[in-house]
């Protein structure tokens, strides 16, 4: 079983945001998951969380922006229309309709609502989240996401919808995408409403672990230190909630975001965490067995800590980068911040 733990993943993981996720496409033209990223060891995460992000510009109106027509409801998926083709050289964004909610900062997770065009063409090549069930929780990292969808939505307020024009090379490139079927060099138009901030943390009622979990305390931010027992880990998996929520219960197969740290009981090192760096959102189908396991059935603002043995984990084969092995029991904690259904 050659799967990869769930990562804090890069920009290659948004589809056009994934077919199944909904942020894939936003990272860029695969559709790689938590089970076959690349970007696993303990070493990759580290250098990930020392490297320093580039200030996000905050775009401004331009020609191509004013130029695109929004119209509709205004609580459904709106009308878009634009001049085809259209070009930018740098990201340009005009706002539709005004919010009065707080103002969007880099490293902030937005719900929101969004189609996305092929500037050059006028196809369109996604739309997600029109319906409230729905609601794209989305990273305004640029490591994460591609710098334009983030440049997109930073700066702007909760409640505003935006139409931004984003060049190829904030975009797909020179490359572009066969996914969704970009050519090289076209720029994207992108269209969303800001629905909101989500929650860094979860929210839910702190709850004992049971006898034989590990001991976890949580920072003031939610940063969680795990201490693992001195003893055998337990050879099944082994499911405890830590705080109780009371948003909506998760399905097989929905779309999850969550902050996460996993820890080997082998040697109670870190091996992989988004703590540092902002949520992450996957498919319950795209992780290790275990750790979709430990998401169905729990409420959104539920705090979760799962043992996970290699039988729902990697195998007896481990992890494709040595990090984890084939003997290795893991342990994650996991705040469930959103849930979108399939």
């Amino acid at each position: 079983m050659a799967q990869d733990a769930p990562v804090h993943l890069p920009r290659r993981l948004l589809p056009a945001l994934v077919a199944v996720s909904g942020i894939a496409l936003l990272a860029g033209c695969s559709t790689s998951s938590p089970k076959t990223s690349t970007s696993t060891s303990a070493a990759s995460a580290s250098a990930s969380t020392a490297t320093t992000t580039a200030a996000l510009a905050c775009p401004t109106p331009g020609t191509e922006s004013a130029a695109i027509k929004v119209t509709g409801s205004t609580t459904a998926e709106p009308k878009v229309s634009f001049p085809t083709p259209t070009k930018v050289a740098t990201t340009q964004r005009t706002t539709i309709r005004s919010g009065t909610g707080t103002t969007v900062k880099q490293g902030d997770s937005v719900s929101l609502a969004y189609s996305m065009y092929d500037a050059t063409t006028g196809k369109k090549l996604d739309s997600r989240g029109w319906k409230a069930a729905s609601r794209v929780v989305f990273p305004v990292d640029a490591t994460q996401v591609l710098p334009g969808f983030a440049e997109s939505v930073v700066c702007a307020k909760v409640g505003d919808r935006v139409a931004s024009v984003i060049p190829s090379a904030k975009a797909f490139g020179t490359a572009g995408s066969e996914q969704i079927a970009v050519a090289g060099g076209d720029s994207i138009v992108f269209v969303a409403d800001i629905v909101g901030l989500s929650p860094t943390k979860s929210t839910g009622t702190a709850k004992a672990l049971p006898s034989g979990f590990p001991q976890v305390t949580l920072a003031a931010n939610g940063t969680p230190t795990v201490k693992i027992p001195a003893t055998t880990p337990p050879k099944t998996l082994k499911i405890a909630t830590s705080k109780v929520g009371t948003g909506t219960t998760v399905k097989s197969g929905d779309s999850v975001t969550v902050q996460y740290q996993g820890v080997l009981w082998r040697t109670g090192a870190i091996f992989d965490q988004s703590w540092g760096k902002s949520p992450t959102t996957f498919a319950t189908t795209q992780v290790v067995p275990g750790f979709g396991k430990a998401l169905v059935g729990q409420k959104v603002g539920s705090q979760v800590v799962a043992i996970i043995p290699p039988a729902e984990g990697y195998g007896t084969t481990g992890s494709s980068d040595g990090t984890i092995k084939g003997t290795d029991t893991m342990v994650f904690v996991i705040d469930i911040l959103a849930d979108a259904k399939s």
